[in-house]
C-alpha cells in the first residue's frame, strides 16, 4: 500500500482528495492546526501531522513521522486580496504557501520516490494562475499559482522517469475560500487531483489539467 500526504487536508479539497485515496493508500493528513488535524484524520480514520507550510520547520519532523511518501498532494493554500505592492508580507506568504512551501516538500520527498523507482506529485494549482487567462486571481494569488505551475512544468527534466508531477485546478468550489455560491463540491474538484494520484506509467507529466483534460498555460 503507497503512502500519501496531502497537504491542508483537514477541511475542503484537500479532505476529499485524502477521502478519496484512503481506499487503497495509507493516508496522512497535514494540517496547521493539530486540533483539525486530529479531527479529520480520527473522520477518515488515517493518519496526521503537523505541517504548516508557513513554518519549514515543521516539514522535517512531519516527514520523518509520516516515512518514506509515494504520493505527494500539495493542496495548502492562502488567499490573500490586498495589493501585492501595498501588502509585501502577504506576497511573500503567497510565495510560501503555494511555491517555496511545495517545492521544498517536493525535495524531501523525492528520495524516497527515486529509491523506489515510482512516484507521483499532485500540485494543486488554479486558472487564476494560468497566463492564458490573464493572471485572473486576485493579489499575489495568481502569481503564486503561475509559479508553482512553472515549477511543475519544468521539474521532469530533473526528475527520474519513475516521478510524475503534475498541476491540476479543481474549478469553482464550495469551500472556505471559494464560498458557498460555488458551483462544485469538494469531491467534484478532487476528481482530478485523485486521477492524477493514480496515474499509470504511461501517464502523462508536467501538465496541467482540469476535468481530467489538458488545461492551457
Amino acid at each position: 500500500m503507497k503512502t500519501a500526504l496531502v497537504t491542508g487536508a483537514n477541511r475542503g479539497i484537500g479532505y476529499a482528495i485524502a477521502k478519496g485515496l484512503t481506499p487503497d493508500h495509507r493516508v496522512i493528513i497535514g494540517a496547521r492546526d493539530p486540533k483539525s488535524g486530529r479531527q479529520a484524520a480520527q473522520a477518515l480514520d488515517c493518519e496526521w501531522v503537523h505541517l504548516d507550510l508557513e513554518d519549514p520547520g515543521t516539514f522535517g519532523p512531519a516527514l520523518t513521522q509520516a516515512g518514506g511518501i509515494d504520493v505527494l498532494v500539495n493542496n495548502a493554500g492562502v488567499l490573500i486580496e490586498s495589493s501585492m505592492m501595498e501588502d509585501p508580507q502577504g506576497f511573500e506568504t503567497s510565495m510560501q504557501v503555494m511555491l517555496h512551501g511545495p517545492y521544498h516538500l517536493i525535495g524531501a520527498c523525492r528520495p524516497h520516490m527515486e529509491a523506489q523507482g515510482w512516484g507521483r506529485i499532485v500540485n494543486v494549482s488554479s486558472d487564476w494562475g494560468a497566463f492564458s487567462q490573464g493572471l485572473a486571481g486576485p493579489g499575489a494569488y495568481g502569481v503564486a499559482k503561475a509559479a508553482l505551475n512553472a515549477l511543475t512544468h519544468a521539474l521532469p527534466r530533473d526528475l527520474p522517469e519513475g516521478i510524475k508531477v503534475n498541476a491540476m485546478c479543481p474549478g469553482w468550489v464550495q469551500t472556505r475560500m471559494g464560498g458557498t455560491g460555488a458551483p462544485r463540491t469538494p469531491e467534484e474538484g478532487a476528481d482530478t487531483a485523485l486521477w492524477l494520484a493514480r496515474l499509470p506509467e504511461d501517464g502523462p507529466t508536467g501538465g496541467f489539467f482540469r476535468n481530467r483534460e489538458p488545461l492551457a498555460w
